[in-house]
């Protein structure tokens, strides 16, 4: 079924720099393992290929059923630099919850 992640996660965003951090909190181990496996680096990049103009890096937080993911020059220079781009890593979060995925049934 096509849902938006916010469907199944929750997340929280800030600045790092000039790259932003998004993490993914997946609502229980099932739909995290999912998660890991189709939630890609490569999918991410596409999802944000107007805004995260360098590499994506993921982290796996197992213990927590998390997947974290740094935005590289996703801010244009810096959350700081706001009377240039108005860019806030804090948005992206809600940006990433927007992402469209074709999630089996039986998770939702």
């Amino acid at each position: 079924m096509l849902i938006e992640l916010k469907q199944i996660a929750n997340a929280r965003s800030g600045d790092k720099g000039p790259s932003s951090n998004v993490g993914i909190l997946f609502k229980n181990k099932e739909i995290y393992q999912w998660a890991k496996r189709n939630i890609t680096v490569e999918l991410i990049k596409n999802h944000f290929k107007s805004i995260a103009k360098g590499e994506i890096i993921r982290y796996e937080l197992d213990n927590i059923f998390a997947l974290n993911f740094i935005l590289g020059d996703s801010l244009g220079g810096g959350g700081s630099e706001t009377l240039i781009n108005d860019a806030q890593g804090k948005t992206h979060g809600q940006a990433m919850l927007l992402l469209k995925l074709d999630v089996p049934n039986h998770l939702i």
